[in-house]
């Protein structure tokens, strides 16, 4: 590539890259413009956007924290790309469409004025769903999902490269240019395996899902349950940790964090079938499942597990919830938060709707009707606990 064929991609004049790789500020620059030396010099030019100086970039190239230059190699750029109008018009879909995609994708709407070949095809994917008949307010939440669960995923591929590979290959004593040729070469190991791996996670969890659909469907019907169309039915809780401020407080952030860790993975690993852990939130998860029943023995008999502090507090509710984008939403989403946050360490609270759900072997204490912040009504709620005969 040129000189002025590669400022262009980088984005400066060829006056500006001439300078830098003059100056050493280019670790893969040896005299031709390669996708390595084009790649550190897209990295120079954004922390110079930053504001960086050039001695500071200087110095944090040496050091290897520059070491980056790897990815035009590994993510080329697109050379070809269209204007949103015509790639709407070969993948056969309207303009504002397109936009709606690109924005559930999560793409920025600078990003979204133009398309890539591989974007153009993700195009031609998404229309020919449509097409197969697949509800169009359906596959823009489902996008969503996928963005939002994929930028979660780069996301933690990065840090934890960057705290497990990129920091202990800088205390090494390496050079910047050993650095970076040996996140190179690993990058190019582990990345391939990333697309396997996440096929072969998405189709289990799939097939588990579509099986706990069939199942849920036919008792709703035969129960005569069914509600409206982008509602559920659904029991909820809501766990977390009483005193975790505290536990922060006196013993540290990094201990209070394995608490965390330890209290998320117990969940987890106990949620009876058809239950999971829709999203956390510091130390607060929040649990989705289709049977309150066996939400509720599991509740009581995790808590009969806990011994050491901070112990958990849990709150159940049982109502109809409105699924959007992989989350739910609603009045009773709301009262099952409340409850959670009145019960104490150790205990399990409950709504009349879940006592009237749950079997013989559990009994319920009345608290009384609580007036639940943010709700004008008073709810009705209970202490959940093992028989003592049982």
């Amino acid at each position: 590539m040129t000189l002025t064929e590669a400022a262009k991609r980088v984005g400066v004049t060829p006056a500006t890259l001439r300078r830098w790789a003059r100056d050493g500020l280019l670790l893969h620059y040896d005299g031709d413009w390669t996708p390595a030396a084009i790649g550190h010099a897209r990295v120079v030019a954004r922390m110079r956007e930053r504001g960086h100086s050039l001695q500071d970039i200087r110095r944090a190239s040496e050091e290897g924290r520059l070491a980056f230059g790897f990815l035009e190699e590994l993510f080329p750029s697109d050379e070809r790309r269209l204007k949103l109008e015509e790639a709407a018009r070969e993948a056969r879909l309207q303009p504002e469409l397109v936009k709606r995609i690109v924005a559930g994708l999560g793409l920025s709407s600078g990003e979204a004025q133009t398309v890539s070949d591989d974007e153009l095809q993700l195009l031609r994917y998404v229309a020919a769903v449509l097409e197969s008949g697949f509800p169009l307010v359906a596959l823009l939440q489902l996008l969503r999902v996928y963005g939002q669960a994929m930028a979660q995923i780069a996301d933690a591929e990065v840090r934890l490269f960057h705290l497990y590979v990129h920091e202990p290959l800088m205390r090494s004593g390496l050079t910047g240019v050993e650095t970076a040729e040996q996140m190179h070469a690993l990058s190019r190991e582990v990345l391939p395996l990333a697309g396997p791996v996440l096929d072969q996670v998405h189709q289990r969890y799939l097939k588990h899902f579509v099986e706990q659909d069939v199942v849920g469907h036919m008792e709703s019907d035969l129960g005569g349950t069914s509600i409206d169309l982008g509602r559920m039915r659904v029991a909820i809780a809501f766990a977390d940790l009483a005193g975790y401020t505290r536990l922060t407080e006196e013993e540290g952030e990094l201990t209070a964090l394995d608490a965390v860790e330890r209290f998320v993975a117990a969940v987890e690993n106990t949620l009876p079938e058809g239950a999971r852990v829709i999203k956390t939130i510091g130390d607060e998860a929040m649990i989705v499942g289709s049977d309150p029943a066996a939400l509720t023995d599991w509740a009581v008999g995790f808590q009969a597990m806990q011994s050491g502090r901070p112990l958990p507090r849990i709150g159940i509710h049982y109502g109809v919830a409105l699924y959007r984008d992989g989350d739910y939403y609603g009045r009773d989403i709301n009262i099952a938060s409340r409850v959670a946050a009145r019960s104490t360490g150790g205990e399990v609270l409950v709504t009349r709707p879940v006592v009237e759900q749950a079997g013989s072997h559990l009994e319920f204490e009345r608290i009384g009707e609580v007036r639940l912040k943010g709700f004008t009504e008073s709810t009705e709620i209970f202490i959940a606990r093992q028989r003592e005969e049982e």
